[in-house]
């Protein structure tokens, strides 16, 4: 194995992969793939090194899912791609687009999971060829309570993550975009709300059990009893097995703000973390405060954060990054990618001390995963 990597990247026109050198200097790109369609989420399963999901969407094929297992140069659908079972209820569900792929636990090879919108979760256990509906969430009792048909996003209501415990795979957390964290003990048979302190808007009480719009939630490889969410209405922390979050992200200055899509936190410092803040004021224009992109650095758990601005546009830079588009490998300095809404690729290989644009005049990016090269 070498520092080499590969980024696997998701657009609103298609998928693109970059490959690196082993100084992660060099990058050659393949690319594109299904153009013209949407892609939300491109990703390598860990577990084998070599097989590769896509959630597309396309005019002809509509939301599926397509696999491949020669490093993208040939990609076979779906044989049963996710969807909600038939049924005569007037609120009844069809899958508008897959959002969010994770493979699953690594004692379960051929496992994957999904997530969708509306608010869905489906899971494959051949590898990605056929997917069912996860009734243990789906068909909850309060599904509607949690995921109510008008609680829309601009891109849909979604279930935007699936993460495992790497210690358990019966220990699983989703984010929605409509009742924040759930959390299960068995496999995903049974859920409950896991949201205490976090805001909400537009509820009588701004703390609610539920109703939370979760944009993004990781776990520390360092320490999996740490979570880290970027929430509608901030970034917060939250230490296992206690179950209250604190909202660290107000330790951030008080012009930047701490709203943003996504968090990526460090592979081997439990108390290390990245944010990427836009502006939140009332218009929500979704694009870097002041039109000076910075990611923000935490390294003492968010009571305090760092501004890594070298090499972004010092003026003029209104873009920002979507949830699934900030990722990091596990090299040594670690590098952090991602991806912009303006079709540009960064990357910074010190831990963000400095920063550089390795790809531009993409689509708007999706989302951005790294994998090593073997």
């Amino acid at each position: 194995m070498t520092d080499a990597i590969q980024l696997l990247v998701g657009t609103r026109k298609g998928a693109w992969i970059y490959r690196s050198d082993a100084s992660r200097v060099s990058w050659r790109v393949q690319g594109p793939i299904f153009l013209g369609s949407i892609v939300n989420h491109l990703v390598l399963d860990p577990r084998d090194g070599r097989t590769l999901l896509m959630a597309a969407s396309s005019g002809h094929l509509g939301p599926t899912i397509f696999r491949s297992t020669d490093d993208g140069e040939t990609w076979t659908e779906a044989a049963k791609p996710p969807a909600f079972p038939k049924s005569d209820d007037p609120r009844a569900r069809s899958v508008d687009h897959s959002f969010w792929l994770e493979p699953g636990h690594a004692s379960e090879p051929g496992v994957w999971w999904a997530g969708v919108s509306p608010p869905g979760l489906f899971r494959s256990a051949d590898g990605g060829e056929t997917w069912e509906s996860v009734a243990g969430f789906n068909d909850h009792p309060n599904y509607w309570d949690w995921c109510p048909p008008d609680a829309g996003t601009p891109d849909g209501s979604l279930l935007n993550q699936v993460v495992i415990d790497p210690r358990d795979a019966r220990h699983m957390y989703i984010a929605t975009s409509s009742g924040g964290v759930f959390e299960s003990h068995d496999r995903a048979e049974t859920w409950r709300p896991l949201n205490e302190n976090v805001e909400a808007n537009f509820f009588p009480d701004p703390y609610p059990e539920f109703g939370q719009d979760a944009h993004y939630i990781a776990l520390a490889p360092a320490n999996p009893d740490r979570l880290w969410q970027q929430n509608h209405c901030g970034v917060y922390r939250l230490d296992r097995p206690g179950t209250r979050w604190e909202r660290i992200g107000k330790a951030m200055p008080a012009e930047v703000g701490d709203i943003g899509f996504t968090v990526v936190p460090h592979v081997r410092d439990a108390d290390t973390a990245w944010v990427w803040p836009m502006d939140g004021t009332d218009v929500w224009p979704r694009v870097s405060p002041g039109g000076r992109p910075a990611a923000y650095r935490t390294r003492d758990g968010g009571a305090t954060w760092e501004r890594q601005d070298k090499g972004f546009p010092t003026e003029q830079g209104w873009f920002t990054v979507k949830r699934q588009a900030f990722c990091a490998d596990r090299a040594e300095p670690m590098g952090l990618y991602l991806g912009a809404t303006n079709g540009e690729i960064w990357m910074s290989g010190d831990e963000g001390e400095s920063w550089r644009q390795i790809a531009a005049h993409l689509p708007e990016i999706y989302s951005v995963s790294a994998a090593p090269l073997s």
